[in-house]
Parts: C-alpha cells; sequence; structure tokens
C-alpha cells in the first residue's frame, strides 16, 4: 500500500479511512459511521444518487448488503492540494453466491473536517497519478 502522507494531520486522515475501510468490509455500520460526521454525504455507488446522513448511509448499507457482497481494499492514498484525499481503491464486487460480479479499481476522493469524513465521491482513477493499476 502506498501512503503519501506530507503532515501529521494527513497521516491522521489517513488512519481514519483505513479505520472506514476496516469497518466496511468487517460491516460493522456503527464502527464505519463513528468515522463520519452527522451530515455526511455518501455516493450510492449501487443505486444512483446520494446518502446523507447517519440514517440514510445506515439504510443504504443495509439494503446494498442484502443484494451483493462489495469490499474494498484501499491500495494508495494521495493527499490533494486542497485538503482533500484521493484513495486508489481494489473493488470486488460478489452475489450473495459469492460468485465475482465485479473486479477493478475506482478512486475515491473524501473531505475530511473536524476529524471525520464529510463527503466521499466514486471516479475512475486518475491516469497521471504514480502507481496508476492499468
Amino acid at each position: 500500500m502506498t501512503i503519501q502522507p506530507t503532515s501529521d494531520q494527513q497521516s491522521s486522515d489517513i488512519a481514519l479511512l483505513q479505520a472506514a475501510y476496516s469497518a466496511f468490509n468487517a460491516r460493522d455500520i456503527d464502527a464505519a459511521l463513528d468515522t463520519m460526521a452527522l451530515d455526511v454525504v455518501w455516493p450510492k455507488a449501487f443505486k444512483g444518487g446520494f446518502a446523507r446522513g447517519h440514517h440514510d448511509v445506515r439504510a443504504y448499507w443495509t439494503e446494498q448488503w442484502s443484494e451483493i457482497d462489495p469490499r474494498v481494499q484501499p491500495t494508495s492514498f494521495f493527499p490533494e492540494a486542497d485538503g482533500r484525499i484521493l484513495v486508489h481503491v481494489h473493488q470486488v464486487v460478489r452475489d450473495l453466491s459469492g460468485t465475482a460480479v465485479a473486479d477493478g479499481y475506482v478512486a475515491h476522493r473524501f473531505t475530511i473536517k473536524a476529524g471525520l469524513i464529510q463527503s466521499m465521491e466514486v471516479s475512475p482513477i486518475p491516469p497521471d497519478i504514480p502507481g496508476t493499476p492499468s
């Protein structure tokens, strides 16, 4: 895993994100929500639109996990000049019988304020960043 923090704050933010990914993969919604602001804005990548706030994120993940089994493994973290953090993620999605339906790389861009995730965006991985998987 590549981590390129340039400050203690960025190191703390990356540790927060690692905890969020770990909680998500363990299906520990409460621990994942503990990393997020109460008014977090979270993409509904599986359904479209956004979940707003803890209640909506909990409902979205509960629905998502009843239909698919997504796993997201951060492979590298890139602090950006505007204070956000871009995370390269290896994402494997399985149906509930265990068959892989998607296996690839995406980027997650996080805004963190006061030690909590404020928002996350999903995007393709920018090609101009070193270590971009092909």
